[in-house]
């Protein structure tokens, strides 16, 4: 295709100088001001990848539920979920990861590269037990790169405008879009109107 970019080179020129700051803002660890934005976060993309490919997995908790050991250790507690561990098998396979950390109302997102495995270590299991219930594994990341992304993006989308909140009933449910998919062996309205009740319950 002669409309496509195909070498570094080619990507370079049409983007041009980088921004100094943007290279400056890097460090090989977290420093006291990416403490606080990790520590006042409640939700992270986390990214890994295997021999199948890439994946990507929303993680969320309380704010500051990734834990900071020190200043080149995170700890990420991995909650219930539907037990398909894509990001777990990643990580045994390829121990890469990235994180991408959310603040509600803040413009600016955190970035963070690593390597990670995953701890079984009672202690610090117990450690981040909620209502009596601990996680089955914690993921221990070794910081590699930490630096902060400009709200451009979040700016453009309105993401914390709640004007742009779309309603719930405008897409299709977790119930109908199962429905959907299995030819009707798994989902529909019975299975939408116990969700909120399953979800609340089966939260940790």
């Amino acid at each position: 295709m002669s409309h496509t970019i195909t070498s570094l080179g080619e990507l370079e020129a049409l983007y041009g100088e980088v921004n100094r700051a943007s290279l400056l803002k890097e460090a090989d660890r977290i420093v006291p001001e990416y403490r606080a934005l990790i520590e006042a976060s409640p939700f992270a993309a986390l990214a890994t990848r295997g021999p199948e490919g890439l994946d990507c997995s929303p993680r969320g908790d309380g704010p500051g539920f990734v834990r900071v050991l020190d200043d080149k250790t995170l700890l990420l507690p991995d909650r219930r979920g539907n037990n398909r561990i894509d990001s777990l098998r990643n990580i045994v396979q390829d121990p890469a990861i990235a994180l991408l950390f959310l603040i509600p109302g803040i413009g600016e997102t955190l970035r963070v590269n690593g390597r990670a495995v995953i701890s079984v270590d009672s202690e610090l299991l117990e450690s981040f037990s909620i209502d009596g219930k601990a996680p089955k594994s914690v993921i221990v990341i070794t910081v590699e790169t930490v630096f902060f992304q400009c709200a451009r993006a979040i700016l453009r989308s309105e993401l914390w405008n709640p004007a742009r909140h779309v309603p719930r009933e405008s897409l299709p449910s977790a119930g109908q879009m199962l429905a959907a998919l299995t030819n009707n062996e798994a989902g529909g309205e019975a299975y939408d109107r116990a969700l909120p009740e399953r979800q609340r319950t089966t939260l940790y």
